[in-house]
């Protein structure tokens, strides 16, 4: 094996970006863990449970399994290259430029909408409380919310609050999120274990059909709760060690460590949660939804949302109190401006380094790249996103509305990590890797067709707004260039990036004629929506895709676009010019 040498850089390899390297290994977990356990375990349950019912214990098992798969893609690539902003600039050393940009927009999309669903979480869930029912109100006739008066104020000042925390620097938030954190994961094991002991009906697993929903087609509906139900999103998070790798105090030793221990710490937690949910629900609740008339017996799980509105609006708060655990009732209450508020607050940080690393990349201007003098911080990012997030508390004013959003930015992000690591490794097979995924061969594009399944599983009308959102994401980037916003801005790699353009028309097309859902920004509105039939995905004349022949069809199209970009990846000199100063400075592993 050959040495590599590190061209530039401070003594020990790492790469200084300006920014200051004093997080420890409990600081990248827990900044990890603190972003996985957020609001997804106040409503996640819920959410998946009307969705899926007890079947939805399989949609948390096969999405763990999923975003596990990707947590230890990103330890690998987070190992190598310790720079802030990661995700969104493993794809640019891999594949160039156009790859860069268009991966770091979904990160950045990803990014910016999680801070305002965690403060939605806090706000929703004290409208129960007398004091501020006003703030939050809920439809009963179908379970919809949205922000009112003071809750609109509320949730602006918490996303003040998070800018203003993140201002006063890395170093303080790493040490306060490490005890948010701890008491974050303590509580939903302290429910776990008092619902389960105290308040378990085991009955409720069959009740309605059980596992096998009756009237319903279960392995549909086990796949649409994974992105609609909000389970992708409470696994979300895993990655924000790898985030801050460029404020990481030791990052080739501690980021596969913190990314690969949060993700199964978050995974077991949360299929915990699920399962203790379903059993501490009443009886008399599930009966009472089971005689609504012209209902199919699937159906009747989704009225929980519907026909309970406290429920709704805080699940497992409510369900303490039926209980008669009021004082769980209130740990959990306090729980709600805790949780949501952590995963907000790191979430604010990830957001500006995101921008950070696209204006390190030469993609937006480079003000961003601007950090205080006292605390190394980029302060521009910090404040533009926390304006970003005030503007998606405008058309998206419930927790709900928000999840499949987020989850397919944050998927479509995520599978930008296999397609990088499956090239670096026929690029740059001999660097050093203090973490080396096994059968990457395999895993790399078992990973990406996982992640276009989960794109898919959202539907046409997630994804068609997601598309509006990706479309304003270049118009930005092509004003920053044309006025010459930042001088760094590189030569755009066409080729090595070819794939993907047809990548995102292809999936659309999928989706359009596929069987998750249709509507959203294009296909509820204008012509599009003649061609549409009840939200079934079929089209008339029945040329819709069938289900399970669907799956396959994106599986087969996700492979052959793997394939092809790993024929038009960098070169291994391309790769060295883009990230030669990146390197680990010691000797290699060979992949």
């Amino acid at each position: 094996m050959t040495a590599v040498t590190q061209a530039g850089g401070p003594p020990g390899g790492e790469v200084d970006e300006g920014l200051k390297r004093d997080v420890g290994f409990l600081g990248l977990m827990w900044a990890s863990e603190g972003s996985i356990i957020g609001s997804g375990w106040l409503f996640g349950a819920l959410t998946a449970t009307i969705l899926a019912g007890p079947a939805v214990v399989f949609s948390w098992i096969i999405a763990s399994l999923i975003v596990i798969l990707l947590a230890l893609i990103h330890a690998e690539l987070g190992g190598i290259f310790h720079v802030s902003g990661g995700t969104s600039r493993f794809p640019h050393y891999a594949f160039g430029s156009l790859a860069g940009a268009s991966f770091g927009w979904f990160s950045y999309l990803q990014a910016a909408t999680v801070a305002p669903v965690e403060v939605l979480a806090t706000v929703q869930y004290f409208s129960t409380v007398s004091w501020a029912s006003g703030w939050f109100q809920i439809d009963p006739a179908t379970g919809a919310g949205t922000l009112h008066g003071v809750g609109i104020a509320v949730a602006l000042a918490l996303l003040v609050v998070f800018a203003a925390i993140n201002l006063a620097g890395i170093k303080w938030l790493s040490r306060s999120n490490t005890w948010v954190t701890s008491l974050k994961v303590f509580v939903p094991i302290l429910a776990i274990v008092v619902l389960v002991t105290t308040h378990f009906h085991m009955g409720n697993f069959t009740a309605l059909g059980g596992f096998f929903l009756k009237g319903a087609n279960v392995p549909m509906t086990i796949m649409k709760a994974i992105p609609a139900g909000g389970i992708v999103f409470s696994l979300l998070g895993f990655e924000q060690a790898v985030q801050l790798g460029g404020e990481s105090s030791n990052p080739r030793r501690d980021i596969p460590r913190a990314v690969i221990g949060a993700t199964l710490i978050g995974a077991l937690i949360y299929v915990l949660v699920q399962f203790a949910f379903i059993g501490a629900l009443a009886p008399a609740t599930l009966a009472h939804t089971s005689t609504i008339a012209g209902q199919h017996i699937a159906a009747t799980w989704g009225n929980l949302g519907t026909n309970n509105v406290a429920l709704a609006a805080s699940p497992y708060a409510t369900l303490a109190t039926i209980a008669g655990l009021g004082w769980l009732a209130v740990i959990l209450r306090i729980d709600a401006v805790i949780s949501p508020g952590g995963t907000g607050l790191i979430y604010n940080t990830t957001t500006s380094r995101l921008s950070f690393g696209l204006s390190k990349n030469g993609f937006v201007p480079q003000v961003f790249e601007a950090t205080s003098k006292r605390n190394k911080v980029p302060v521009f990012g910090i404040i533009i996103a926390a304006i970003v997030g005030a503007l998606f508390l405008l058309p998206f004013p419930a927790w709900s509305a928000l999840i499949g959003l987020v989850t397919s930015a944050s998927v479509l992000m995520y599978a930008g990590a296999p397609l990088a690591l499956g090239a670096l490794r026929h690029s740059k097979p001999q660097l050093r890797r203090p973490y080396l995924l096994p059968l990457a061969a395999v895993l790399c594009p078992l990973a990406f067709v996982c992640a276009s399944e989960i794109v898919y599983w959202a539907g046409w009308s997630t994804y068609s707004t997601l598309m509006v959102a990706v479309a304003i994401g270049y118009v930005l980037m092509l004003i920053s260039a044309a006025f010459k916003l930042n001088p760094n801005a590189p030569k755009i790699d066409w080729i090595a990036g070819v794939w993907i353009f047809p990548y995102l028309i292809g999936m659309g097309v999928i989706s359009f004629f596929g069987q998750f859902g249709t509507g959203g920004i294009i296909g509820g509105v204008g012509p599009f929506k003649h061609f549409m039939v009840g939200g079934t995905g079929f089209i008339p004349g029945d040329v819709g895709i069938p289900f399970w022949w669907d799956l396959a069809v994106v599986a087969v199209f996700s492979l052959i676009v793997y394939y092809i970009a790993m024929h038009f990846r960098l070169s291994e000199a391309q790769v060295d010019g883009y990230a030669s100063h990146l390197y680990p400075p010691e000797g290699e592993i060979a992949a």
